[in-house]
């Protein structure tokens, strides 16, 4: 698979932003197909990839024998990766890269059941272990259905979607499940965008628990990078980009006021990244090249001196 055509999104930006040399020690949180990877070792970089997709460790060998001991994969979720390093001695790194979400390989096998392009088990996987998309459609109510199309594929029509899959199950196949969406919601061929494209979306990040995972990965990168650090996040829909966008807000102290007109006020813990990026998207070339580009976004920020802050006490923890 690491043979097959793969194009790396927003490779130049991620590369402008992170400026890899020889000595660096970089986190590819995403390793995938290795696309940044190579690109951080040619430029003389140690690389620690993470993926926890076995198929993409098994593939990735190649590289980490070409690459004569600058590469390791470690097969984990990118939200263990301080935990990882740690283990190995590595307590900071310059750099994480990570490029959130399904990767190419993953759309591209029917096997995997990511797509309806082509009929496969309904899986969609990352990791290849756990419930799958069917387990899920297959068992939970009419209820917890509809919430998740509502709130990761942003279906406005979830309700109506839910009861036409509780009423068509046992879903298989990844065509079962398009042909029941493309019912409840009407679809003509010619249609710009497929109907199902939602609801596969909503199932995808609600069996991974991708959303989940961006919010672990960054806190574990904010800890994991030494002063000087940056993180650079590529994402690919405006559930992902908002959450990104929100945490280095927050980290770097954004809307956050203190007014000097009341006495005792505590500030804030001291910023943990600064030199916040504006949104950057692929250009013409790019998109024209590669179009599944077209919906990506980088933001990148650098570590500040500040500790990580303390989490908050649970309610009901003394305080």
């Amino acid at each position: 698979m690491m043979d097959a055509p793969h194009i790396p999104v927003l490779l130049e930006e991620i590369t402008a932003a992170v400026q890899p040399a020889p000595g660096m020690k970089i986190v590819d949180a995403t390793f995938g197909a290795g696309g940044y990877s190579r690109r951080l070792l040619e430029a003389g970089a140690r690389v620690y990839g993470f993926d926890r997709d076995p198929a993409a460790i098994r593939d990735g060998a190649g590289m980490v024998a070409k690459f004569d001991g600058r590469l390791s994969l470690h097969a984990r979720r990118f939200s263990e990766m301080r935990e990882e390093l740690q283990s190995l001695g590595v307590p900071q790194v310059d750099a994480v890269v990570m490029d959130i979400g399904v990767s190419s390989m993953q759309l591209d096998q029917g096997a995997r059941g990511f797509a309806f392009s082509s009929d496969g088990p309904l899986d969609m996987r990352m990791s290849q272990a756990g419930p799958s998309a069917a387990d899920f459609l297959n068992t939970a109510d009419e209820a917890a259905i509809a919430d998740v199309l509502y709130e990761y594929g942003e279906e406005r029509q979830s309700r109506r979607v839910a009861r036409a899959i509780v009423a068509a199950r046992p879903l298989e196949t990844t065509g079962d499940l398009a042909r029941v969406v493309r019912r409840a919601l009407g679809h003509r061929p010619h249609d710009k965008k497929d109907p199902a494209t939602r609801s596969f979306q909503a199932v995808r990040i609600h069996v991974n628990d991708e959303l989940g995972e961006l919010r672990a990965g960054l806190t574990a990168a904010e800890a994991l990078l030494r002063e000087g650090g940056v993180l650079a996040v590529v994402s690919f829909h405006s559930l992902e980009d908002r959450i990104v966008k929100r945490f280095f807000r927050a980290a770097s102290g954004q809307g956050r006021a203190v007014s000097r007109h009341l006495p005792g006020e505590v500030p804030g813990p001291a910023p943990t990244f600064a030199q916040i990026s504006r949104a950057i998207r692929p250009g013409e070339a790019e998109t024209a090249r590669n179009p599944r580009a077209r919906s990506s976004v980088l933001r990148h920020a650098r570590r500040t001196a500040a500790p990580v802050p303390a989490p908050a006490p649970s309610q009901g923890e003394a305080s």
